[in-house]
C-alpha cells in the first residue's frame, strides 16, 4: 500500500534519519517507536506529504487514503460539535440532497403526468443509482454512527449542539479523531492518540481499532495500547529503522536479544581496531611494512562502525528521602467545589493514609486534576475542611507547569533556582537523568519543546524533598523507555502518592488504591488498577444482565426489543446478501460483454468477406469456442449465487 524507500530527512545540519525503508501493507497494524527527538512524528507526516524528505522515494497504491491525525494544534470553529464530525460524511450529504431533489422532481412530473418521458426514465435511474450507492456506503445510518463514535470518545448528548469552540484543547483532538474514524480511510496514521482520553475513552477506541479494516501506524508510548493493537514494531533510532514482528511485549525480547549480539560484535569490532591501530602506528615508518600498513588503513576507513545506543538515555533518578509523617497523611471533610454553578464535589470527605499509593481516574471533566489542585493546597473550595497530616511535606507536578517556566531562563538556571542546596556538578548530573547532556542545559526554555519543557518540570519538582507526591498527568511526554525507569522511582519511593493517569501499564504495579470519579461522587477501591477495571467490568456487565431482565417485563420495552432485533436481523440479512448480490452485478457483466462478443463473432461468421482470411476463420472458431465455454460457466455460477440468495 505505502512503500518508503532509501528516506531521510535532517532539520539544522542534524540528521534524524537516513536510508530509512519501510513497507505498510494492506491491513498492517505498525507501532512507530524510539526516543524523544528520533523523528518519529516527521516520518508521518512524511507519509502523508505533510513534510518533504531530503532524499527517498515514496509509493503508494493510486487508491489509497491517508487521515493524519496530530499530537495537537488543531482547533474547529463556526460549526456545532455534530456539524463539524458531520463534514466526515461530506459526499454522502450531497448524495442525499441530491436524491431530495430527484425525488421532488419526480413528483412534479408525476403531477404532470409525464411518467412516460425520457426525463422521468432518467431520474428514476439516477435515484435508484444514488440509494445503492448510499445503501453501499451504510449510508442511512449516519447519525447513529456519528453518536457511536462521539459517544465512545466521551462525548454526551449534551455536548452534540455544542459550538466546537467552546471545547479545550484536549477535546478538540477528540473531534479530530472521531472524524477520522468516521471517514475511514485506508491507511490511519495516529501520533499518541492516546494522550488527549481518560481510560474509559481509551479502552473504546483500543476495541474499535481492532476491528478497523484499513491499516493503521501509531506513534505511542502506551505499551498495553501497543501490545493490544500491533502487529509489527519499528524503531527509529540512531538514525536507522529497524523492525519487529509481533507486538510490544514481543519486541522488547527481541531487542534485548538483538542488543547482546549487537554488543558481541561491538565489542569484536573494537577489538580488531585496537590491534589494527596498534599494527600501524608501530610499523608506519617501517619500508619493509609499508604495504601492509596502507592495506590496513584502507580497511579501517572502510569499516562499517557498530553503534550501541546508550542505557543511560532515559531518566534515570532516586527521589530524596524526608521524614517520615504521621498515619494520615491529609484529609478532605466535607468538602465543596464549584465553578459558577457546575458542582465538582459537594461534601465530599476523604483519607489518605501513610502506605497510600493511589490512582485517580475517572472521564475527562469528572475533576480529577481538580482533586489533585485541592490535596496539594493550590485549589481553593467554597466549603469544608483540607487537613494535611503531622510532619507532611509535598510536592506537585501538574500538566501545565511546563508552561509557567520561565521563557528566559536557561535549562540549568531554571533547576538552580528551584535547588535550596547542591553544587553545580549534582545539578548538571540531574539534568544529565532527564535528557539534558552537554550545552543542552544552556538553552534557554523558550526554544524547548513540550516534551522537553516536561521533562524539566517534573526535574524542578523532584529537587524539593517531600513525602507526598501529587503528580498529574506525568507520562504524556514521556517516551516509553524514560517512563520505566519514572516506574521504577516510583515503585521504591517510601512515602506516599496519588498520580492522575490514564496510562494502564504505567499504574499497574504503582498503585494500591484507586479514587474514581463520577457526576460529582468520589469512590474508593482497594486494590491495583486492574483489580478495578475488572471489577469495573463486572458491575457494567451485570447492569447489562439487570437491563435485559427489565426489557423482559415492561411490554413497552419489549416492543422496542423486538423491533430492535428484527431491525438487526434485517441489518445481518444485508450484510450477508450484499456481497453475493455484488458479486451477481459483476457476473452479470461479465456476461453482457460476453454475450457482445459472441454476437460479434457470429455477424463476423456471416459475412462471406471473413472466409477469405484463413487465418482470421480459424482465429475467431477458436475465440468463439472460448467465449462460449466461458458464457457456460458464468450461467452456472450466476445460477449457483441466486441459488445462494433465495437460500
Amino acid at each position: 500500500m505505502i512503500s518508503l524507500q532509501n528516506v531521510a530527512k535532517q532539520y539544522g545540519g542534524k540528521n534524524l534519519f537516513q536510508d530509512i525503508s519501510l513497507h505498510i501493507a494492506d491491513g498492517d497494524r505498525v507501532a512507530l517507536i524510539g526516543p524523544n527527538g528520533a523523528g518519529k512524528s516527521t516520518l508521518m507526516k512524511i507519509i502523508v506529504d505533510q513534510v518533504e524528505p531530503d532524499s527517498g522515494t515514496i509509493t503508494q497504491s493510486r487508491f489509497n487514503t491517508a487521515g493524519y491525525l496530530p499530537q495537537d494544534g488543531i482547533y474547529h470553529r463556526g460549526k456545532t460539535l455534530y456539524e463539524e464530525v458531520a463534514t466526515a460524511f461530506k459526499d454522502l450529504n450531497i448524495l442525499h440532497k441530491r436524491m431530495e431533489e430527484i425525488s421532488r422532481e419526480i413528483k412534479e412530473i408525476t403531477r404532470a403526468g409525464e411518467t412516460k418521458s425520457s426525463r422521468f426514465e432518467e431520474l428514476v435511474e439516477e435515484l435508484g443509482e444514488a440509494q445503492h450507492l448510499i445503501e453501499y456506503q451504510e449510508g442511512y445510518n449516519i447519525e447513529t454512527k456519528i453518536k457511536r463514535v462521539l459517544f465512545g470518545l466521551g462525548f454526551t448528548d449534551n455536548d452534540l449542539n455544542r459550538m466546537t469552540e467552546e471545547f479545550s484543547g484536549g477535546w478538540q483532538m477528540r473531534i479530530a479523531l472521531a472524524k477520522l474514524l468516521l471517514l475511514e480511510p485506508s491507511i490511519l496514521l495516529l501520533d499518541e492518540p492516546t494522550n488527549h482520553l481518560d481510560m474509559e475513552s481509551l479502552e473504546w477506541l483500543e476495541t474499535y481499532l481492532q476491528s478497523y479494516s484499513g491499516s493503521i501506524v501509531l506513534v505511542s508510548h502506551d505499551s498495553r495500547f501497543l501490545d493490544n493493537l500491533v502487529g509489527k514494531i519499528v524503531e527509529i533510532s540512531l538514525g536507522k529503522a529497524t523492525s519487529y514482528a509481533g507486538n510490544y511485549s514481543s519486541y522488547m525480547k527481541q531487542k534485548a536479544l538483538r542488543r547482546q549480539q549487537l554488543k558481541a560484535a561491538y565489542e569484536n569490532q573494537q577489538k580488531l581496531i585496537e590491534k589494527t591501530t596498534r599494527f600501524v602506528e608501530r610499523f608506519r615508518y617501517k619500508n619493509t611494512k609499508a604495504k601492509q600498513v596502507q592495506s590496513r588503513i584502507k580497511m579501517l576507513d572502510k569499516m562499517d562502525l557498530i553503534e550501541i545506543e546508550g542505557n543511560g538515555s532515559a531518566i534515570s533518578f532516586d527521589f530524596p528521602q524526608t521524614p517520615r509523617p504521621g498515619k494520615i497523611v491529609m484529609e478532605l471533610d466535607k468538602l465543596t467545589k464549584s465553578y459558577g454553578d457546575n458542582v465538582v464535589f459537594r461534601e465530599t470527605s476523604l483519607y489518605i493514609e501513610r502506605e497510600d499509593k493511589i490512582a485517580i481516574l475517572g472521564v475527562n471533566g469528572s475533576g480529577k486534576s481538580t482533586l489533585a489542585r485541592i490535596i496539594a493546597g493550590i485549589e481553593p473550595f467554597q466549603n469544608g475542611q483540607r487537613k494535611p497530616g503531622h510532619n507532611v511535606t509535598i510536592s506537585y507536578y501538574a500538566q501545565n507547569m511546563a508552561e509557567a517556566l520561565n521563557p528566559d531562563k536557561t535549562v540549568l538556571q531554571t533547576v538552580g533556582d528551584a535547588a535550596s542546596s547542591g553544587s553545580l556538578r549534582e545539578l548538571r548530573t540531574l539534568l544529565g537523568s532527564f535528557l539534558f547532556s552537554g550545552d543542552d542545559v544552556f538553552k534557554l526554555v523558550s526554544v524547548l519543546s513540550g516534551g522537553e519543557k516536561s521533562r524539566l518540570a517534573l526535574a524542578k519538582m523532584l529537587l524539593i524533598p517531600a513525602n507526598f507526591l501529587v503528580i498529574d498527568e506525568p507520562t504524556n511526554h514521556l517516551d516509553i523507555q524514560s517512563k520505566a525507569v519514572l516506574q521504577r522511582s516510583l515503585n521504591n519511593f517510601t512515602g506516599s502518592y496519588i498520580i492522575v493517569s490514564h496510562d494502564r501499564d504505567f499504574l499497574a504495579p504503582l498503585v494500591n488504591k484507586v479514587i474514581y470519579l463520577k457526576d460529582g461522587t468520589v469512590d474508593v477501591y482497594t486494590g491495583t488498577v486492574d483489580d478495578y477495571l475488572s471489577a469495573s467490568q463486572r458491575i457494567e456487565d451485570d447492569k447489562h444482565e439487570f437491563k435485559i431482565i427489565s426489557k423482559k417485563r415492561s411490554p413497552g420495552q419489549k416492543e422496542r426489543e423486538k423491533k430492535r432485533k428484527e431491525a438487526k436481523k434485517r441489518q445481518d440479512l444485508y450484510q450477508r446478501l450484499k456481497p453475493l448480490k455484488d458479486k451477481q452485478t459483476k457476473i452479470e457483466e461479465e456476461i453482457k460483454l460476453a454475450e457482445k462478443r459472441k454476437a460479434e463473432i457470429e455477424t463476423a461468421f456471416a459475412d462471406q468477406k471473413t472466409y477469405e482470411n484463413e487465418k482470421m476463420i480459424q482465429s475467431l472458431h477458436i475465440e468463439y469456442d472460448k467465449v462460449t465455454s466461458q458464457l457456460d460457466s458464468l450461467y452456472d455460477e450466476w445460477t449457483n449465487i441466486e441459488e445462494k440468495i433465495e437460500a
